[in-house]
């Protein structure tokens, strides 16, 4: 993860601003960014709500495991458990990793994933890496650690390519070049063979593939992450849907796996129910192309695979979690799921972040990693409408960890000075009967003219909100409250009418328009 600071005050992947409040400005100004953000956020949508219309038709067949709601109790029972016990999952994966001849090195910080890494091409004399799509390597940086030390590293995954030919860093979890559109990547890959392209997908994907194979043939190293470490077997879990993914691993003769502590799992068997919500909650797929399982590097008599496995575990501030509030954060399967329905991520992409991680995971787990006091202004950056706890397949409440986030800032005075007034004034004006009616006739007052014949407030108003209501469909307030409305009723006449407390007035109107003649209705007797 970043160092403390580091991102909050440093443009993040091409979108250039210093702040948070003047990166997410620029992503807002960026019709093509968020028309690009939009197109693939509804087609995941749409793709993960079929996928998971699938998996109950199935589940009613006897198919499946169960519908989303039961998988993702299973699945979340599996993490939390595995997190809740780390230290005895850890312990025995990275033994059972030895005992089939890999090695094991434990990283504290993101430094310390750097220097092994250094020192393992240094031995091996490499001065190329291969990489396939690891979050944890973005986490440490390596990239820029191995450019400072003169290695050249190369992204296979085709949207971690496109980034890097851009100067970049991934804008989602899933889909790092999500903010692009076609044309973009055209004049991307057009720059690195020296000629204008179409573009098609075959094209496109044709051009990657002949400018990476050479790299794979050529390198000594190549890196992945992981998603799953079986305690078990010891057996890395790596799904993908591009088959760099396995050349990476196999081909070079040194493969270099960075995975975070919190990706340990039990045994073989509990990969069932975590493949199954993986893939349909982040492409809406009912798997991935590749489920590519290693376990140890290449024994003696086989064919392919790695001379050396180097398994790096990165704690980088994960360990601090643990019997904390916030430990469930550290299930987290990065499926990404939460960005594609998350109204602010759509609207903003990932840069605005200006971490590693974006959408609601990256506004909880950003902070809780990086400093709170630093990435204070993530939080924020969410409606709170629950959207993300809706779709998360291992149940993660992160609508819960970002109130919580929220309430720790305004308990370290890390809010603003406007909202604290603000709020404060609110406390004052609601405690009190008078003044909460008085503000109530207030806001009555000055929506008058302020709102459209939709029943909402309009794009002008109300006043110094209209930037805030915008955005948003605010409903307009009543005429008259409910006091108001209960005073009158209370001052009007009553009498029992054919056992009915309502006013005499109102029952009589009620009458007079059902019509006195309608069959087995006795209107004004008894």
């Amino acid at each position: 993860m970043n160092k403390p600071g580091a991102g909050a005050t440093e443009p993040a992947g091409g979108l250039g601003g210093k702040t948070f409040d003047e990166r997410v400005s620029r992503a807002l100004a960026d019709g093509r960014l968020r028309g690009a953000l939009r197109f693939t956020t509804d087609r995941l949508f749409r793709m993960r709500r079929q996928a998971m219309e699938a998996l109950r038709a199935s589940a009613e067949e006897g198919l499946a495991l169960g519908d989303f709601e039961e998988v993702r109790a299973r699945a979340a029972a599996i993490r939390q458990h595995a997190v809740a016990h780390l230290d005895f999952y850890l312990g025995q994966a990275a033994e059972q990793i030895r005992r089939r001849g890999g090695q094991v090195h434990f990283a504290r910080t993101a430094d310390d994933v750097g220097r092994v890494v250094l020192e393992i091409a240094r031995r091996r004399g490499a001065d190329l890496v291969v990489k396939s799509k690891s979050m944890a390597s973005e986490e440490v940086h390596l990239n820029q650690v191995l450019a400072r030390a003169g290695i050249e590293a190369v992204e296979s995954d085709l949207g971690e390519y496109i980034v890097q030919l851009a100067g970049e860093t991934p804008s989602h979890i899933i889909v790092p070049a999500i903010h692009k559109t076609r044309e973009q990547v055209a004049e991307l890959f057009g720059r690195v063979i020296g000629q204008e392209l179409t573009t098609d997908t075959p094209t496109l994907t044709a051009v990657a593939r002949r400018v990476l194979r050479e790299k794979f043939l050529r390198t000594e190293i190549g890196v992945s992450g992981a998603n799953f470490v079986v305690a078990e077997s010891g057996t890395l879990v790596l799904v993908t849907n591009e088959g760099n993914g396995r050349l990476v691993t196999s081909a070079p003769p040194v493969h270099v796996a960075i995975v975070g502590i919190e990706k340990v799992i039990p045994t073989l068997a509990d990969l069932s129910p975590l493949l199954a919500l993986l893939a349909r909650s982040a492409t809406g797929q009912q798997i991935t192309t590749y489920t590519h399982l290693i376990t140890g590097p290449r024994r003696p008599g086989e064919l392919d695979g790695p001379e050396e496995l180097h398994v790096i575990f990165l704690d980088n501030g994960r360990s601090q979690l643990l019997g904390s509030a916030y430990e469930q954060v550290l299930t987290c399967i990065r499926c990404g799921a939460c960005l594609n329905v998350c109204p602010v991520y759509r609207q903003i992409g990932g840069h605005a972040y200006g971490g590693v991680y974006s959408g609601p995971i990256g506004a909880v787990i950003t902070p809780l990693l990086a400093g709170r006091a630093e990435w204070s202004d993530l939080p924020m950056a969410s409606s709170l409408c629950a959207a993300c706890d809706e779709v998360c397949p291992v149940g993660i409440p992160l609508h819960d960890m970002l109130v919580r986030l929220r309430e720790e800032n305004v308990a370290a005075g890390r809010s603003g000075a406007g909202e604290r007034l603000a709020m404060r004034l609110v406390a004052w004006a609601w405690r009190r009967p008078w003044t909460y009616r008085l503000s109530g006739r207030l806001a009555r007052w000055l929506q008058r003219g302020q709102f459209g014949g939709d029943g909402h407030w309009s794009e002008r108003g109300p006043g110094p909100l209209a930037a805030w209501a915008a955005g948003r469909q605010v409903p307009v307030l009543a005429r008259r409250s409910f006091r108001e409305r209960w005073r009158d009723l209370a001052a009007e006449p009553t009498r029992r009418v054919a056992g009915s407390s309502r006013p005499a007035e109102a029952r009589s109107r009620t009458a007079e328009a059902q019509g006195p003649d309608q069959p087995g209705r006795e209107v004004g007797r008894g």
